[in-house]
């Protein structure tokens, strides 16, 4: 059965105030036992403490993060610059799975770019491979975008045979997909898949003072913009076939993630997608 964990992006400032074994028996406290590393220097020290973390608290480091290239504006290791210690770190943290997190900011200018950055990352899962290692790309929504009738997602797959996916449900409905039958459509390569839900908010009070000074477009965008990350459970997505979906699929690791929190802290909405899973039936996969 695959097991659901936390995806750490959403621990990144805990991480840098307490470290990374004291953020993750916060998190085994909760009651999650596996964790996917985002957003957090792999130094030797952070390194040393997601072992020790393995060791005293059994978290599972269900996959680490790399990039093509190094990242804009956050840290992580990068396949071209740091191939040799990403594998010492997943061999040493026995984390099988890697991901990509994003499309390189490049490779988003042109189609000839996404091409030339799927086949790139299928040399490099080729590579992990032989390391026992497998490599794997995480979508947003941009991959829906449509080139001559075909979605990006197709073309990166098509040209990374090699390389599996993670899905993530919450951008797959942003883009316009049904989550369910895009987890079924990549079943037979699909490792990991991000629990994330999908809200539409309240329009802000805000919004109607601008309407009220004859602020039209500002009013607009406050409209566009009620679409919203949500805890498992407190938005719109059906989480009982996507989880179903996932273990059909042979995911090894469900995620709980949520890109914004709207005041909330992390514990309280970590809190709430755990609460809501186990009564949704889930308790055993924790």
């Amino acid at each position: 059965m695959p097991k659901i964990g936390v995806q750490a992006m959403m621990l990144k400032d805990s991480f840098a105030e307490i470290g990374p074994f004291e953020t993750l028996r916060k998190v085994s406290a909760l009651g999650y036992n596996a964790v996917e590393i985002s957003q957090i220097p792999m130094t030797a020290e952070n390194v040393a403490e997601l072992d020790r973390s393995r060791a005293e608290l059994g978290m599972e480091m269900a996959a680490l993060s790399v990039a093509m290239e190094k990242p804009v504006g956050r840290p992580g290791d990068s396949l071209r610059d740091d191939f040799d210690k990403i594998v010492d770190d997943a061999k040493r943290l026995d984390s099988k799975l890697l991901r990509i997190g994003m499309l390189p900011f490049p490779a988003m200018q042109s189609l000839g770019a996404v091409i030339e950055f799927a086949k790139e990352a299928n040399g490099y899962a080729e590579r992990l491979r032989e390391n026992g290692i497998g490599l794997y790309y995480h979508n947003h929504h941009i991959e829906f975008a449509k080139f001559d009738g075909k979605y990006m997602l197709d073309i990166i797959a098509d040209n990374s045979p090699s390389m599996g996916m993670e899905i993530d449900v919450h951008w797959v409905q942003r883009g316009g997909l049904d989550p369910v039958r895009t987890i079924n459509k990549y079943a037979d390569r699909t490792a990991m898949v991000h629990l994330k839900d999908y809200r539409i908010g309240e329009m802000p009070e805000a919004a109607f003072g601008m309407l009220q000074a004859g602020d039209f477009p500002g009013f607009m965008q406050e409209f566009k913009n009620v679409v919203q990350f949500a805890e498992v459970g407190e938005g719109n997505l059906d989480f009982p076939s996507i989880i179903d979906a996932s273990q059909a699929a042979g995911a090894e690791y469900m995620l709980v993630e949520q890109d914004e929190l709207y005041g909330r802290t992390v514990w309280e909405a970590l809190q709430t997608s755990y609460d809501n899973l186990v009564a949704m039936g889930y308790a055993d996969l924790f």
